[in-house]
């Protein structure tokens, strides 16, 4: 296409989008990284493209899914990585993969809709939606809400919120954040994080207070995904494309539990839901380590873990229970109350959330109730 015949389609979708028509989609250049700046609309990145009524990923992105995912008010989420050309990851078998300068991380969350229902009438189940897994998603069947990217440049990581507009169209970045009303199970707000909150989440190290991806590991990445060319261990899939160095076979990397699946050990599915949750604050270096919590997966059983602990900075967050857990029964912990919560100076996690997770505290509370001992 000519430079003439670009600027006049351009032109074109300018009085589309005017007019508050959607028959322009914007053509794919490529996924961009900008070393520096805060590009206005997610399409500037490149990573996602909205043509034909579908969202797909550009060329050598990637996308990926963890084993036990944060839980986001029942959004699903399209996650994807790409890598400049040329560069890889470093392996690390216990935090995040080192990323070279250039990655750029993204995470979509949206809903399924209903059948017949209007744009913010979304259903709230754990279902997959068609396409997913491969990054494709049909823009009539879906509520995009919010793209989240994470860049890391030469001073380090960068996070910045994108939110999407009525057409589906693109994104438009939003540092301030924002809210809707949808209606699933019951109407409710959803809350789209400022610049700061995601920052607050992702600087994982208090004393250093830099960002860092969370779900990049070993273990919550070491499980089978279908990618458009088939099923394959997403490590394996990282090594062969040589987007990862020094990772060694599945079979010997770390693995996270899947929450939902029942056949796996009870303790594992828990401790792997509270790993991803709330383990990215709650652990040795984290944002939460005034509270002398450890939720991440390397705490032992134990009270850093909360077993018959007393609360250090809950406030009014203990709900009057005087430990945060209190082995074999669920109804005295802390740590229980506070998932049931969404009383914001009680509520945990305190941010990425406005609904409880029922079935979260299902496996929480089964877990608490199976563990022996009492707090005298």
């Amino acid at each position: 296409m000519s430079v003439r015949a670009m600027w006049a389609l351009a032109w074109a979708c300018a009085l589309f989008a005017t007019a508050g028509l959607s028959g322009c989609s914007r053509q794919s250049t490529g996924v961009v990284f900008h070393a520096a700046g805060n590009p206005a609309r997610l399409s500037d990145w490149g990573v996602l493209e909205v043509h034909g009524g579908k969202l797909s990923l550009a060329a050598d992105v990637q996308p990926y899914a963890l084993n036990t995912p944060l839980f986001s008010d029942y959004a699903h989420k399209l996650r994807t990585l790409w890598l400049p050309p040329g560069k890889h990851a470093d392996y690390r078998a216990d935090v995040p993969f080192d990323l070279p300068v250039g990655t750029i991380i993204t995470k979509t969350f949206y809903y399924p809709r209903k059948p017949g229902g209007g744009a913010n009438d979304v259903a709230f189940t754990d279902q997959p939606v068609e396409g997913a897994s491969t990054g494709r998603l049909i823009l009539q069947d879906v509520r995009l809400v919010e793209t989240r990217v994470l860049v890391k440049r030469e001073s380090g990581w960068v996070a910045l919120p994108y939110i999407w507009n009525a057409d589906q169209t693109d994104a438009v970045l939003t540092r301030a954040g924002d809210e809707f009303e949808l209606v699933g199970a019951r109407q409710f707000t959803y809350l789209v994080p400022d610049a700061n909150q995601c920052a607050s989440c992702h600087a994982t190290d208090a004393r250093r207070a830099t960002l860092s991806p969370i779900g990049l590991a070993a273990r919550h990445l070491n499980r089978m995904h279908d990618y458009a060319a088939g099923s394959e261990n997403q490590l394996a899939h990282l090594t062969r494309l040589g987007w990862l160095s020094g990772s060694p076979a599945p079979s010997a990397a770390p693995r996270a539990a899947n929450w939902r699946d029942a056949s796996q050990p009870l303790a594992d599915r828990a401790r792997a839901y509270l790993d991803i949750n709330c383990g990215h604050c709650h652990h040795a270096n984290g944002p939460a380590d005034t509270s002398a919590l450890r939720l991440d997966f390397t705490a032992q059983p134990g009270p850093a873990m909360g077993l018959c602990k007393p609360p250090v900075a809950a406030g009014q967050g203990t709900g009057d229970h005087r430990f945060g857990i209190v082995p074999g029964h669920p109804e005295d912990s802390i740590l229980v109350y506070r998932m049931a919560s969404t009383d914001p100076g009680a509520m945990m996690p305190e941010l990425g959330r406005a609904a409880v997770h029922a079935e979260g505290v299902v496996l929480v509370s089964a877990w608490v109730k199976s563990l022996a001992g009492d707090c005298g």
